[in-house]
């Protein structure tokens, strides 16, 4: 029962699943499921449906789109009009495609024109339709103007800038601590120009009702902002909510995509975790949820992404390369948000298992949340599985040209504190194995072990436990920390499409406290390009440089000795330049920046540094109590993971985004 909606306009993807400089992400579907399009375009196919038989014209193929957001069924359909020649051979509800100027004759009352900007077009066509009939199109759903960048093109991707976090919000017993959620970002629409941009925001409950709506000034250039569902509570006062908030940056430049780091902090330390923005194009598939452990218990929140229920038995789990897919059985109400208990479809599912979400369209990535019989809670997110990627013969050819070519890093925190357990993941519906190997190596670059994994079938999860690893083996990691990079090892033949990736599971010792993070190979830091790769959003390869945004813990999160972590890998598929030059900038809360340290980073290796170690009090205190660091560095692609750490009661993981 997968939406028939179009998410994506370039099936050839390979950065994360959403538009950069080689992908585009469709618009259409946006502009008709946003909340404040969704009751006019209810209102205006139900006057059509009075109105007498409508003659439905889609000049440009849109409308299985329209169709699955307004079912178009209700109309008495005289006719469907076509421009396109080639889509002559069409149909729609039993009608066959007609050529437009065929419509004299239909006898239609209106003419529902399946187009936005329609005047562009319509002054030189309208003869063609019956005399004296309606002509309604899809400019009277459009939002107002001045939610707006681009009102000449109104499926111009700027202004559909959109996402969702997932919002949750529990007051504690005798009104201290509780449960809380934080949007974390930084205005950097303007730092490309954007004269005054803002937030629409829309509140959803778990049932889709709607809570609250309200737009949010942006501070200055590169100014960071906050909501957090505390604050959002006392507003508009509401009670406890787990639900959706709907993000709608408008009037903006530089970026149409709504980037965001979510913490989720509270209930005495024992709910800290943080992820990021949710992807706001719904995918097919999301993968790369494990199963819980024997003393854990996994819940997966799916945010209905549209005006319209999900269906019973649409949203499905499967063990992943199993072919049984367990049903959820309850319909899930417009823009509403549920917890699914996964051992409630999946009984039988135990960590290392990972975990295969079908979800048809309609909803964004996924968070997942597990909680440990001691009350530790950590937030993660699935990604999307592709459907449309094949194994790829050229990669193994790759390394003769590209050195190690597509790397997957994944940090091994220090030591000391932390244990590290990492799981190679399928990502696309037709990868039935991975042939891999694994590479621990130092914060000086050195590798210390490598490990051949084999051609890992499907069915299989791989736990590569660095304590067990580096205890069989008597390793040792000088620095007391560094990363693990998964490759492609073709020693003993095997298929690979590029879109490789590994979660990794990382335990404080001190307190039990898990974090979770996955994420996608690239190849990084070559002077040779192989397709889009090393890859960009806004450059284009070689020379691609590093500019990461760390969020630090605000005023919001200061329950406890909070202190932010950063660690840094430099992966480099060949020889780069041995050592980085990396700045780390201090801002304050105006974005401008109080303090830099500069740091070098051996090629091939990683930096794990804290905000408190890192600087003084007296610049922590000209940053104010809201700021943000940026990572920069011209020489070079960096790739970072950042997190809180909660003193020894609890800490979070995940990996960071840049602008």
């Amino acid at each position: 029962m997968t939406l028939q909606i179009e998410t994506f306009k370039n099936a050839d993807l390979s950065h994360g699943w959403r538009p950069g400089n080689n992908a585009g992400g469709a618009t259409l579907f946006k502009a008709l499921g946003h909340p404040l399009t969704a009751p006019k375009g209810q209102a205006l196919i139900a006057d059509l449906a009075k109105t007498g038989p409508v003659a439905v014209y889609d000049p440009t193929g849109t409308i299985g789109n329209v169709h699955a957001y307004y079912d178009l069924g209700r109309l008495d359909i005289a006719g469907y009009y076509v421009q396109r020649v080639e889509d002559l051979g069409g149909t729609f509800l039993g009608h066959n495609a007609k050529p437009v100027s065929a419509m004299k004759t239909s006898g239609a009352k209106a003419v529902l024109v399946l187009l936005f900007d329609a005047q562009k077009t319509l002054p030189s066509i309208q003869h063609v339709f019956p005399d004296g009939a309606r002509v309604a199109t899809l400019d009277e759903i459009r939002l107002p103007d001045d939610m707006l960048t681009n009102k000449s093109n109104y499926l111009d991707p700027m202004n559909f800038a959109t996402n969702f976090a997932l919002m949750r919000e529990k007051k504690g017993a005798n009104g201290h601590d509780g449960m809380h959620t934080r949007v974390a970002s930084a205005n950097y629409w303007a730092l490309h120009g954007a004269e005054n941009p803002e937030l629409w925001l829309c509140l959803f409950s778990e049932t889709g009702e709607q809570l609250a709506e309200w737009r949010e000034t942006l501070p200055g250039p590169g100014a960071p902002f906050t909501i957090d569902s505390a604050e959002v509570r006392t507003r508009f006062g509401l009670d406890d909510f787990t639900g959706s908030l709907f993000i709608h940056a408008v009037r903006i430049k530089g970026h149409d995509v709504v980037k965001y780091a979510l913490d989720m902090y509270g209930e005495n330390g024992l709910a800290l975790s943080c992820s990021h923005d949710a992807n706001a194009w719904p995918a097919d598939y999301y993968a790369g949820m494990p199963a819980g452990e024997a003393d854990e218990r996994v819940t997966l929140f799916v945010q209905n992404s549209h005006p319209m229920p999900i269906p019973p038995r649409t949203v499905g789990l499967n063990i992943m390369g199993a072919q049984d897919v367990a049903w959820y059985e309850d319909e899930i109400p417009p823009f509403g948000t549920r917890g699914i208990p996964v051992e409630s479809l999946l009984p039988d599912a135990k960590w290392p298992d990972q975990i295969e979400v079908v979800a048809g369209r309609y909803f964004v990535r996924p968070r997942y949340e597990v909680k440990r019989e001691g009350g530790q809670r950590r937030i993660a997110h699935a990604n999307v599985e592709r459907t449309d990627l094949k194994p790829n013969p050229d990669i193994p050819g790759l390394e003769k040209h590209m050195g190690k070519g597509y790397i997957m890093p994944l940090p091994v925190l220090p030591r000391d504190k932390f244990e590290t357990v990492m799981l190679p993941t399928p990502m696309a519906r037709d990868e039935h194995e991975l042939p891999l190997r694994a590479e621990m190596i130092d914060a000086d670059g050195t590798v210390v072990a490598s490990k051949y994994l084999g051609r890992i079938p499907r069915r299989e999860s791989v736990e590569i436990d660095i304590e067990k690893w580096m205890k069989a083996e008597a390793l040792k990691l000088p620095s007391g920390y560094g990363h693990v990079e998964f490759l492609y090892d073709f020693r003993e033949g095997g298929e690979a499409n590029g879109w490789l990736h590994a979660l990794g599971r990382f335990e404080q010792k001190s307190s039990g406290h898990r974090a979770e993070t996955i994420f996608g190979a690239h190849i990084y830091n070559t002077a040779v390009i192989y397709k889009d790769e090393p890859q960009s959003y806004t450059n284009k390869p070689p020379g691609l440089t590093t500019r990461l945004f760390l969020r630090i813990a605000g005023p919001a999160l200061e329950e406890g000795s909070l202190d932010t972590l950063c660690h840094l890998i430099y992966p480099a598929s060949s020889d780069w330049h041995p050592k980085s030059s990396t700045l780390l900038i201090l801002h304050d809360a105006d974005g401008k920046p109080v303090a830099e340290k500069k740091v070098e980073i051996a090629c091939g290796g990683s930096f794990h540094w804290r905000l408190s170690e890192m600087f003084s009090a007296e610049e922590r205190e000209r940053m104010g109590g809201t700021g943000y660091v940026i990572i920069r560095d011209t020489t070079c692609r960096l790739f970072g993971f950042h997190g809180l750490v909660n003193s020894d009661k609890s800490f979070c993981l995940d990996h960071m985004f840049g602008f």
